[in-house]
């Protein structure tokens, strides 16, 4: 009877756990990322060399370091990916609960690397940005507390969800890190309102949003000093967003060639916030333009599996997880471009930097164990036995 109402995918009896894998999973997903990280190892050995020197370091030191950290991330991701999404759950409220501990003491035992915000734990060896690890794990965390509101007798989880995010949203613009901030918010507004909320109730977010903007800029110096560079409608040219508009208007659609751009000798964040201006300078319109293509790809095809999928927790996670990496993506390059403020965001699997590119492993690994194709996984099963 189950089978009659639900549908089934057929399984091969006693198949190995990789070929399972591999015949579940969303490979144009795989694809897209692993394009993607190469990408960065490639604008990488453009952007980091003049760092490298100004530092003292080898030419390539960076670039190494990127492929470690890469393929560090890449074994999260495929670890991750293999994991049902009740693992995926427990194991994600055990991190929500490291991260959020973790960004409790960065007050305490953090450090601002000379940029004027408490984001890192100095380890000696290397940094550690415990909000990056945060972003996925907070995702599942909520998901999870609006799924279970729907079940017999379940607590009030998009309330609990409201109150945790504030929190979360709070610990963050202490730092400061409205960036983050920002994206946590929107990441729980996604998946808040696929949960059901009212239309009033978003709206009065957004203006809530909005008011904090206000006194955010009223009261931290470096929250104002971003904005008014941005709303200021002449462009220093000795400024970093000067420097990457230049180099973008440049590079046309095909660029001035590998290796004879100059933004990197100028910008001392070249290799991490300000990537795609590298990109555009050095290959022009045709590469920003399939980056673009690859994360909207990711995002596009996740969201289309998520559609069939009749489980509500997984549909949630995965929703705000695949909207959440292509929004950080958008205000990288929107900041390039002057869209947007200056926010200090990465843009995923392509910037340098060790706490950014696992996490996104953890994220997309997290993304790739929800869209796995399942048994019963698919409500356009059951609307089709219904007509």
């Amino acid at each position: 009877m189950t089978d009659m109402v639900h549908g089934v995918v057929p399984l091969q009896a006693g198949e190995p756990v990789l070929p399972k894998w591999w015949r579940t999973l969303d490979k144009w997903t795989m694809s897209c990322v692993l394009l993607l990280f190469s990408i960065g190892i490639l604008l990488g050995l453009a952007a980091s060399p003049p760092l490298a020197a100004r530092n003292g370091y080898a030419p390539f030191h960076y670039v190494q370091k990127q492929a470690v950290f890469g393929a560090m991330a890449m074994v999260a991701l495929f670890v991750t990916s293999m994991l049902t999404p009740n693992m995926v759950r427990r194991l994600s409220v055990l991190g929500f609960a490291g991260a959020f501990l973790a960004i409790m003491l960065l007050p305490f035992f953090g450090t601002d690397f000379g940029k004027g915000a408490v984001r890192w734990f100095s380890l000696g060896f290397g940094s550690v940005q415990p909000s990056e690890f945060l972003k996925p794990v907070f995702v599942v965390f909520v998901a999870w507390l609006m799924a279970a509101e729907h079940d017999l007798n379940g607590p009030p989880g998009r309330t609990w969800s409201f109150g945790i995010t504030v929190i979360v949203v709070l610990l963050l613009v202490m730092q400061p890190d409205f960036g983050q901030a920002c994206l946590i918010l929107f990441g729980w507004g996604v998946m808040y309102f696929i949960a059901g909320a009212p239309m009033l109730l978003l709206a009065g977010m957004a203006g809530l949003t909005v008011f904090g903007g206000v006194v955010a800029y009223n009261s931290s110096e470096h929250f104002a000093r971003r904005i008014d560079g941005f709303l200021n409608a002449e462009v220093d040219p000795t400024t970093q967003i000067g420097y990457a508009t230049n180099a973008i208007r440049e590079g046309g659609f095909f660029g001035v060639g590998v290796g004879e751009g100059q933004v990197k000798m100028n910008l001392p964040d070249a290799h991490t916030d300000f990537i795609i201006a590298v990109a555009a300078e050095e290959y022009g319109l045709f590469l920003v333009l399939c980056i673009i293509a690859l994360y909207a790809t990711v995002v596009i095809r996740s969201l289309i599996r998520l559609m069939r999928e009749r489980d509500p927790f997984t549909r949630l996670a995965g929703s705000g997880l695949a909207a959440m990496f292509g929004v950080q993506a958008m205000i990288n390059m929107g900041v390039a471009v002057r869209l947007l403020p200056a926010k200090g965001m990465t843009l995923p699997f392509v910037s340098y930097g060790g706490s950014s590119v696992i996490a996104s492993g953890i994220a997309i690994g997290m993304l790739l164990a929800f869209t796995r194709t399942r048994p019963q996984g698919e409500i356009g099963e059951i609307l089709g036995r219904g007509r």
